[in-house]
């Protein structure tokens, strides 16, 4: 439908429309001339999205594209047509061999809301389209914005009739033949015991994120190309020319609508119920997959509640943007509506959307941005990572401009070259991440990367180890791996000193002040408060915090070496079995082997620490200005308590703890019994689990063996 030219000029337009300023309301000329851009661009990004599953917009900047064409149409009525995206729920986006239904009632879309104030101005709205007065408390029904593939299905005398997807609004693809072959669609529900003959339901295709991955899995084992995300998982599956390969993606359906309801003799059977939340119980009551109104065992908050007021559907929301992650679905906001039927009468509809339900859309976490160059970053082990620099693109609330590539395997998978328009992901609203690149953009300008043969900042020859996917430079006098190594000693996993951050160190080392670990401890305070931005107060501070570290345990020290693969449990392990730390220098290889949790990659790797002589020198250059080398208390294995409360159990912590360090749960969980694990295995008995747990839980749970607690069970079994 669109050649390759055709796509790239409309991104670019797209792009050059989303960062300038919007057409004056005053100026009728340049309105007309805008309303014809946004028109072709967004009936372009609906056949990406609906027809060829491949988006190349994030939906937030549709949304603003949408938004755009509605308020210029608004405001100028004369330039309104029959065939603009606004006067339609969306395209008619059929495949050519596959038959059309007709929807017993038209689906519209719903208006978006971003925040709090835009959620008080709705619920101003619906009151004024009530008649109700402005101190008023109405009741709302919130509940989860999936994000996934939307589908309607017909039940006639009890049976499932017919399913279809959204398509137009006004007709839909049939796919009745592979919705029966999604487990959660009833194929028989008992509509009749309550008086209805011929329903219409709303609900939601789905891919869990766990079957999500595997997918995926199997479509890389078999040279197939990755989806990008869930949703476009989910909505292929729902057009699969075999009903087999819709039921091997795993899909489920969500019902989170009943629109249309009659009784034998055709009388409308909606009248029957006062509520929303009536609706959907019933649908529940009748074995469909509904959100729940009950916390999870998980902690999450309810899928699905009543609100007493606007105010508590602004909280309900925010809560679930904040645990979003958590949750085993893919959403991307939460959909909220007037709970009773009678005053969603009264409110009624637009053309557009029911005015009496709106959407609060959570912060975009997927953008679309241009690459514009990649550079060669060498860390602290000599690891060269390449990283993406991206034109500034606002994400999940920050703006990202870096983004690491990982390896040359990641990019060569990918075929990311420079000058790409790339999608941008924030997984867990943390991590930056290119999903993918987008070919069919291409003008032929792009550039394929070129990994560098030697070190970027020494000129070292890389290499790269046969067990590794990452090149390293092996100079271990590199200037970038001795300045990172720096930064990380002092950082808070490390030594911990309190004033020596990045910029600091940075700062010190421009100025010659800085050349290995041991320059930290010799610092010139005198100079030091000499400087701009310092001064005597600030000096003192961070002469105090560097003779604190010189105390700290030497678990923290080696954690600090930036031995490669030594963190700080395994640091732990080995402070436990030695009274000073130049002890290791006499150990022979296998001596490290014998340690539990201590595999022959690291064993090797603090082996060769400790047989270099230029390291040894470092440490006694240290130990004389005054660092801690011999075993303290907190060094030692913590004494457990015969028949504890977790005594011969395996622990294992993840997640962020809100109420206990890491460090002192695992005090905690060693003084009650248990053996701390290094990871997840068939041997592990329990995971405590805190906020944004990650691979870990996912991993324990697969295996279906291991408990699960959440760090308030856990505090309550050492009570």
């Amino acid at each position: 439908m669109y050649s390759p030219d055709q796509q790239r000029e409309l991104y670019e337009l797209s792009k050059q429309i989303l960062f300038s300023p919007e057409a004056p309301l005053g100026d009728a000329g340049e309105a007309a001339e805008r309303v014809q851009e946004l028109r072709s661009v967004i009936r372009f990004h609906e056949w990406k999205y609906y027809v060829q599953n491949d988006p190349v917009v994030s939906d937030s900047e549709y949304d603003q594209l949408y938004k755009q064409l509605e308020n210029l149409e608004r405001h100028f009525p004369d330039l309104v047509t029959d065939d603009s995206p606004t006067r339609r729920v969306s395209p008619d986006l059929t495949g050519e061999d596959v038959p059309l239904v007709t929807h017993l009632t038209p689906m519209l879309s719903l208006d978006n809301s971003y925040d709090a104030e835009d959620l008080a101005d709705f619920d101003e709205r619906v009151k004024k389209l009530c008649g109700l007065p402005k101190d008023a408390v109405v009741e709302y029904a919130a509940e989860p914005k999936f994000d996934g593939g939307t589908i309607v299905l017909v039940y006639e005398n009890d049976k499932l009739a017919r399913a279809a997807t959204r398509g137009n609004g006004a007709m839909g693809d049939d796919i009745t033949a592979n919705m029966r072959a999604v487990r959660s669609i009833p194929l028989k529900a008992a509509f009749s015991k309550h008086g209805i003959t011929t329903v219409e339901l709303r609900g939601e295709a789905l891919i869990r994120k766990d079957v999500f991955e595997k997918v995926n899995a199997r479509r890389q084992a078999n040279g197939d190309v990755l989806f990008a995300n869930p949703r476009n998982a989910a909505t292929g599956g729902l057009r699969m020319k075999d009903p087999r390969e819709t039921a091997e993606r795993g899909l489920e359906a969500f019902i989170y609508q009943l629109g249309y309801a009659t009784d034998e003799v055709g009388t409308n059977a909606i009248g029957n119920f006062e509520t929303h939340r009536q609706m959907i119980d019933l649908l529940e009551s009748l074995g469909f997959k509904t959100p729940s109104m009950t916390t999870t065992a998980t902690g999450l908050q309810p899928e699905r509640i009543v609100c007493q007021g606007i105010e508590a559907v602004a909280e309900f929301c925010t809560q679930w943007q904040e645990q979003r992650d958590k949750y085993p679905y893919e959403i991307d906001g939460m959909v909220v509506k007037v709970n009773s039927l009678e005053l969603q009468a009264r409110c009624g509809y637009t053309a557009h959307h029911p005015r009496w339900a709106i959407a609060f859309k959570f912060k975009a976490r997927q953008a679309t941005t241009r690459l514009r160059d990649i550079e060669f970053q060498v860390g602290k082990t000599g690891a060269v990572t390449p990283v993406a620099k991206l034109e500034p693109v606002a994400l999940a609330g920050v703006t990202v401009q870096n983004v690491s590539l990982h390896n040359e395997e990641f990019i060569r998978s990918k075929d990311i070259r420079i000058g790409d328009r790339v999608l941008v992901e924030r997984a867990g609203d943390v991590i930056p991440y290119i999903v993918k690149s987008f070919e069919e953009l291409r003008d032929g300008s792009e550039k394929p990367v070129v990994y560098p043969t030697h070190c970027p900042v020494c000129n070292s020859v890389l290499v790269k180890p046969a067990d590794e996917a990452i090149w390293r430079c092996e100079n271990a006098e590199c200037e970038a791996q001795v300045l990172q190594r720096m930064i990380f000693h002092t950082s808070k996993h490390a030594m911990d000193i309190e004033g020596l951050g990045e910029s600091t160190i940075e700062r010190f080392y421009k100025l010659g002040w800085l050349h290995s670990i041991a320059d930290l401890y010799r610092l010139d305070y005198e100079k030091i408060a000499r400087l701009e931005g310092f001064g005597e107060k600030s000096a003192a501070n961070l002469r105090k915090a560097v003779d604190k570290a010189k105390s700290n345990p030497i678990y923290r020290l080696l954690h600090s070496l930036s031995v490669h693969h030594l963190g700080q449990k395994s640091s732990k392990l080995l402070a436990a079995e030695v009274e000073n730390v130049f002890d290791l220098q006499q150990w022979p290889l296998e001596r490290y082997q014998q340690i539990k949790d201590i595999g022959p990659v690291l064993a090797k790797n603090v082996y060769h620490f400790f047989q270099n002589e230029h390291n040894i020198d470092l440490l006694r250059t240290m130990e004389s200005l005054g660092v801690n080398l011999a075993q303290t208390p907190d060094d030692q294995k913590p004494q457990s308590v015969e028949g504890g409360p977790l005594s011969g159990k395996s622990i294992l912590f993840t997640g962020t703890l809100t109420t206990l360090t890491r460090e002192l749960a695992e005090q905690q969980a060693t003084a009650a019994g248990a053996t701390l694990a290094g990871g997840v295995s068939k041997n592990l008995n329990i995971l405590v689990v805190g906020e944004k747990a990650g691979s870990k839980l996912k991993k324990a749970q697969a295996l279906g063996t291991v408990e699960i607690w959440t760090e308030e069970e856990f505090l309550t079994k050492l009570s």
